[in-house]
């Protein structure tokens, strides 16, 4: 009888302190602020997730980043300010949309080549050049 009280106990410890890192994320108390923080946090990728933004990610890290994003904001940062910060601390992969510059010119265009390369590398090997025929 003991061990199974003791056992419940150890459950009751195990799953209240699972319970206590859970974490909601507390809104701001301004409307707008917290629109414009749901706003980036969909412009904001997840550095664990890669596909997911900020706001769709369970990850720990994206909560923490939901609130530094929230703090920035109640401290009148704005949103260029925050994905500027952000940039610079985790580079252009941060942004769901990173910006068109020679940096990230292959991201952009890298898709169009491929499948350029992809059409031409097919029609070669479907389609191959006959000889020319000598009379």
């Amino acid at each position: 009888m003991r061990l199974l009280l003791n056992i419940i106990c150890m459950g009751l410890v195990l799953f209240s302190t699972a319970a206590l890192a859970f974490d909601i994320d507390t809104a701001l108390p301004d409307a707008a602020q917290e629109s414009r923080a749901k706003a980036l946090f969909r412009d904001i990728r997840c550095v664990v997730c890669q596909g997911e933004s900020i706001a769709d990610s369970p990850a720990q890290i994206a909560g923490d980043m939901r609130r530094a994003v929230r703090e920035q904001i109640a401290a009148g940062a704005s949103n260029d300010d925050i994905l500027n910060e952000l940039t610079s601390h985790y580079g252009n992969v941060i942004r769901m949309k990173p910006p068109f510059n020679p940096a990230t010119l292959f991201l952009w265009c890298g898709p169009a080549l491929i499948l350029a390369y992809a059409a031409w590398l097919a029609r070669s090997l479907f389609f191959p050049k006959k000889p020319a025929q000598t009379p």
